[in-house]
């Protein structure tokens, strides 16, 4: 049963609609372009300045997107693409964005590129788990959402 547009059991707070796959989809290849140049500069400094192996100075540009993304969310609730599409991540319980321990644990398997050799397979299946249990959620949260006490992305 719904009523003025809130359903209970489905967690859907008034007057918010949650973002769908897509448009989520969009604003993180924005977030991922701005990150990944971000990482690809830093990564080129630590080879140009250090004579450490080429998979350890990759690390630091590989965290970086895990701290991109939690920086951005904690202050505002929202990362450069998804303040271009007119997204915003609540924090758990309909907080009005996430807190650092919320964050964390949505953007935690991101970290998964940081083991070598086999992180981005693993970066990868968990990204496209995410996909498909946001597109089978009446509310479009993914296991990360759910995971981190249900942080959800919605419309502004």
């Amino acid at each position: 049963m719904t009523t003025g547009g809130y359903d209970p059991q489905l967690g859907i707070a008034p007057g918010l609609s949650p973002g769908g796959l897509g448009r989520r989809a969009g604003a993180r290849f924005i977030d991922w372009i701005i990150a990944g140049f971000i990482g690809m500069i830093v990564f080129w400094l630590l080879n140009k300045s250090t004579s450490l192996p080429e998979w350890v100075s990759i690390l630091p540009g590989a965290g970086f997107g895990f701290l991109y993304f939690l920086g951005f969310e904690v202050a505002s609730g929202s990362t450069p693409g998804k303040k271009l599409l007119g997204l915003h991540v609540n924090g758990a319980g309909g907080a009005a964005k996430p807190s650092v321990k919320d964050s964390a644990m949505r953007n935690a398997y991101m970290l998964l590129n940081l083991i070598p050799w086999v992180g981005g397979l693993l970066w990868f299946i968990a990204a496209i788990s995410i996909a498909a249990t946001i597109s089978s959620s009446p509310t479009k949260q993914g296991w990360h959402d759910r995971f981190a006490d249900g942080t959800q992305v919605v419309r502004d």
